[in-house]
């Protein structure tokens, strides 16, 4: 072959295989391009996944918190949430909340329940009526605008009612739609919530009828999907457009994350992704800065360099040009696998750093719980524990708890008192759902609330098992009982020695091992003896009876002396014991305190001591003990002492009762009082006094509900009986007739609230006759219900006539009959009164004077002149108008007030007066007949007189103007 056909040959070769590796080039580039874009776009997604479960992972801790323990506080629950650090740990989680599942008829319970808990200013928004409420009850982290969740009824918005309906229904992690979480303002600013049911530990939820009857409330995770986002800087290189739509379509009114508007891209992808029985959809694009790196311009290079190295080396032949591209390939294949490696050691990396932080969030969890945790798989083989677990079953550091769990399991035998309830739980075979409870007791006399349930971890079966320590609630409650029980004998007034026996009795129940007395000091206050020691031998007790107190005469000896705690933890060795070791220790006693019993006023009344059999120093929870049951003691001695002088009291008082000269009696108003109750709720009355007068019947009606329960010797006289027969009796004895003011007055001044009552009306003896009295009703201390009322009843029928004998002279002028001058100016001021208060108020007053009455008397005597006045008092009441007063002033004067009248309708008065005065001369016994005639002055009663008297003035001026014009005649004074 020729030179030139090799060059031609070899140029034809170059140009190929230059033209070849550029087209290869080009197409491994854009091969790259779209391998790397696939694995960014996995990348993408799987990291969302992956943090979706992590954060799904702390809502189901707070659910297990929930079913780990059957009270959580809210106290418990922030400081579980604060223990995540959700703002640190896990990006775009809003927070962890609580809505407490609420019916209807408890919804004021429950908003009391708030506000009683520091949120005065709690409701229930939105505001309507429900049937059933899930407000948001705690919400943490609690500040900022997590604030404004408290209260929010996510069951009244159709998304979140359909989240929480169907995680209530399945009992799985259910995950809303799109939504404006409340905390988050602002257009673009979507979000959803992750919700998980909180069923009640002591109902089944095993079918969905169950699941929904059992439903107390939901715990949910809040999230923001453009902080979520945002933290997993998925676009943080610019390279990557990622947007999210709820749903399985990338629908534009479902999108979730803002996204960015771009050019179209020829890259791009969609991916669906499940969690929490909800799919979203991720519509990924490839930004045009996307691919630099890869970018490099290899094929360019091939093709710029190829055409002028084909030129140059012409002359080469094709095996090297074969060479040089076989090598470029082996090289580009190198570079491959290598970035496929790193990148795998990447991925690696990022999985293991997920599972380390996922452990150490389990392991959080469970060492920050208030419950012990064992969790084996049934078959003897323990899986995992908590650190509370090792301390409340007091678990040496050396023991392994991992594998085989039989050394465990011997060492939590020994400790318990009762083993059975433990060994049968380990018997049996749980199913998901099922929760075994038991209730253990140890030997050191603690209390543990076991419960177990079995869970999935995997493929496998395991069982939890949580212990809580309830020592100090069990301690409680048998306190509780015991006061209760001595309580409960005092009010049925037991004997002392039965009171005290029970107190003993009550705290060594409690506290195995404990041996408990009781001593008593004599009425001097220097002797001991006994008041109740069941468990002590009998020569023990007789060896202390009667001793004298001092300082170092045993334990109980020394505190009545001293006053003060006396703790003896080793009997051998204590000076107190010197002279009585021998009786301890025939009596199997090693320790002995004693706690000075008091009364109310402080005064030392005994001593309460706890024995033990080996020498022995108090825990501070023991100190207490003592404290309390001395304290106990010394109520039980002051109330049984005090219930022997109360029934010597009340005989007493009985006695006094009974022969009291005041008629008294005990009457029940219970029944009134819940009546009216009634009524105010059925008439929505706010006048109790005025309904009861608008409706006799219903006063009538309560009457009949007052019981007369008792009434003294005083009463039973009083009403006319012979003997104490209550069916004989009714309120009629004492407020005669039930629709009379005074029954009235009663009842609405006892439900005003008042506690004592007197007033005066009438009552009917037996034998029919009526009679005045005075009522006083006292409701008796401590019986707010009116069940027990004091009434005492005095007869005033005498007083009161009396009384209106003496309102008669006072008022009334003895010759006519007619109002005296101070009854008529004290009815003169009312009407001043009543002008100044109203605007178009008028009155008039007119003063009469008998003209030339002076010669009357003295041409035929004083009598006649009496005569003469009573014959113009009834003259004046013929005229008088219902509504005037007539009165007589002194001597020969008269004066009229005519309340309403005007000027002109006073003068017109004043002048028929006068002329009937005038037509109606007076006729004496033989017949005679005196002219009589009068002179009226007339004035208007004016709203700023200061008093009544200013117008009488007025009026009287007025009469000596008619005296001075010829008598016989009516002056006014000129109009106001």
């Amino acid at each position: 072959m020729g030179p030139h056909l090799l060059a031609a040959l070899i140029l034809a070769s170059g140009l190929g295989a230059t033209t070849a590796l550029w087209t290869v080039a080009r197409r491994d580039a854009l091969r790259d391009l779209q391998a790397d874009f696939d694995y960014r776009s996995r990348e993408v997604v799987n990291n969302l996944a992956l943090r979706m479960a992590t954060h799904l992972q702390v809502v189901r801790g707070a659910q297990g918190l929930f079913a780990g323990s059957t009270d959580v506080s809210r106290i418990e629950f922030a400081d579980y949430i604060r223990t995540q650090d959700l703002t640190g740990q896990f990006p775009g989680m809003r927070g962890v909340g609580y809505m407490d599942m609420v019916r209807n008829g408890d919804l004021a319970a429950h908003v009391a329940r708030m506000k009683a808990a520091g949120f005065p200013r709690y409701s229930i928004r939105p505001a309507g009526e429900r049937a059933e409420y899930a407000p948001v009850t705690w919400l943490e982290p609690a500040g900022g605008s997590n604030a404004r969740m408290l209260g929010f009824d996510a069951w009244a918005e159709p998304v979140r009612r359909a989240t929480l309906e169907q995680a209530r229904d399945t009992g799985l992690p259910t995950m809303s739609g799109r939504i404006v979480l409340q905390q988050d303002d602002g257009a673009d600013r979507y979000g959803f919530i992750v919700v998980l049911p909180v069923y009640r530990h002591d109902a089944p939820a095993g079918t969905l009828e169950q699941r929904r009857a059992a439903v107390r409330g939901f715990v949910y995770g809040a999230f923001n999907m453009r902080d979520m986002l945002a933290a997993m800087n998925a676009d943080a290189s610019g390279e990557l457009d990622v947007e999210v739509y709820d749903g399985d379509t990338a629908d534009p009114q479902a999108r979730m994350s803002p996204g960015t508007t771009h050019a179209p891209s020829l890259l791009m992808t969609e991916q669906r992704i499940s969690t929490a029985n909800h799919r979203w959809t991720l519509a990924i694009r490839a930004l045009p800065s996307f691919g630099n790196h890869l970018h490099s311009g290899r094929a360019r290079n091939i093709l710029w360099a190829g055409i002028p190295a084909t030129l140059l080396l012409t002359l080469l032949t094709w095996l090297l040009a074969t060479s040089r591209a076989a090598a470029a390939r082996a090289l580009e294949g190198e570079r491959q696998l290598g970035a496929e490696l790193d990148a795998g050691q990447r991925r690696l990396a990022a999985l293991h750093d997920a599972a380390q932080r996922g452990q150490a969030m389990m392991r959080s969890i469970l060492d920050s719980t208030v419950d012990g945790i064992l969790v084996d798989n049934g078959r003897h083989r323990i899986l995992d524990s908590n650190q509370r677990f090792r301390e409340l079953w007091s678990v040496p550091p050396e023991m392994a708890l991992a594998e085989d769990d039989t050394a465990l399991i011997a060492h939590m035998l020994a400790q318990l008192l009762h083993p059975a309830p433990f060994v049968y739980s380990r018997s049996l075979d749980y199913d998901e759902g099922r929760v075994q409870r038991e209730l253990l007791r140890l030997k050191d006399g603690r209390f543990f609330e076991q419960f177990t349930r079995a869970v999935r971890l995997g493929s496998e079966t395991a069982r939890v098992w949580s212990f809580r320590d309830v020592t100090e609630r069990k301690q409680v409650e048998q306190r509780e009982r015991t006061h209760r029980h001595v309580l409960e004998m005092l009010a049925r007034g037991a004997p002392l020695h039965s009171i005290l026996d029970a107190v003993v009795l009550g705290i060594e129940t409690t506290n195995p091992g404990m041996l408990c007395a009781i001593m008593l000091l004599d009425a001097d206050g220097q002797r001991l003896r006994n008041g109740a020691a069941p468990s002590l031998p009998k020569f023990f007790r007789d060896a202390w009876d009667g001793l004298v107190i001092g300082h170092g005469v045993g334990s109980c000896g020394t505190a009545a002396k001293s006053g003060t705690r006396v703790i003896v933890d080793d009997i051998a060795t204590h000076p107190y014991w010197e002279g009585a070791r021998d009786v301890a220790a025939q009596a199997g006693i090693a320790a002995a305190w004693a706690e000075p019993i008091r009364g109310a006023a402080g005064k030392i009344i005994g001593t309460f001591a706890i024995y033990h059999r080996e020498p022995h120093y108090p825990s501070p929870a023991n100190v207490v003990l003592i404290e309390q049951a001395a304290q106990l003691a010394g109520i039980a001695i002051e109330q049984t002492l005090a219930a022997q002088a109360l029934r010597a009291g009340e005989e007493r008082f009985r006695s006094l009762y009974d022969h009291a000269p005041v008629a008294l009696w005990e009457l029940d108003w219970s029944g009134v009082r819940a009546a009216c109750e009634v009524l105010r709720g059925r008439a929505g009355m706010a006048d109790l006094r005025g309904y009861l007068r608008e409706h006799p019947d219903d006063v009538r009606a309560l009457a009949s509900l007052v019981r007369i329960l008792d009434l003294n010797s005083a009463a039973l006289a009083q009403v006319g009986g012979r003997t104490k027969d209550l069916e004989m009796l009714s309120l009629a004895q004492v407020f005669g007739e039930p629709g009379l003011d005074l029954f009235i007055d009663a009842v609405a001044a006892l439900q005003g609230g008042a506690r004592h009552f007197a007033g005066e009306g009438r009552f009917m003896r037996l034998d029919g006759t009526t009679r005045a009295n005075q009522v006083t009703l006292l409701v008796m201390p401590g019986h707010e219900q009116l069940d027990f009322l004091i009434v005492s009843t005095l007869d005033i029928t005498e007083r009161q006539r009396m009384d209106a004998e003496l309102r008669l002279l006072a008022t009334t002028d003895f010759l006519t009959g007619l109002p005296n001058r101070r009854e008529f100016m004290a009815r003169l001021d009312e009407e001043l009164a009543r002008v100044q208060r109203h605007v178009d108020g008028q009155a008039a007053v007119l003063m009469l004077d008998i003209d030339h009455f002076k010669t009357i008397n003295d041409r035929h005597g004083h009598p006649v002149g009496d005569a003469v006045l009573r014959h113009v008092a009834e003259l004046m009441r013929s005229t008088q108008r219902k509504i005037d007063t007539l009165g007589r002033m002194g001597g020969e004067e008269f004066a009229v007030l005519l309340p309403g009248a005007g000027h002109a309708a006073a003068a017109a008065y004043a002048e028929r007066l006068r002329h009937t005065v005038a037509a109606s001369p007076c006729r004496l016994e033989d017949g005679e007949e005196i002219a009589v005639t009068v002179s009226i002055g007339c004035a208007e009663i004016r709203a700023f007189d200061p008093t009544g008297d200013a117008a009488l003035l007025r009026a009287d001026k007025a009469l000596y103007g008619a005296k001075a014009a010829g008598r016989n005649r009516v002056e006014c004074e000129g109009p106001a």
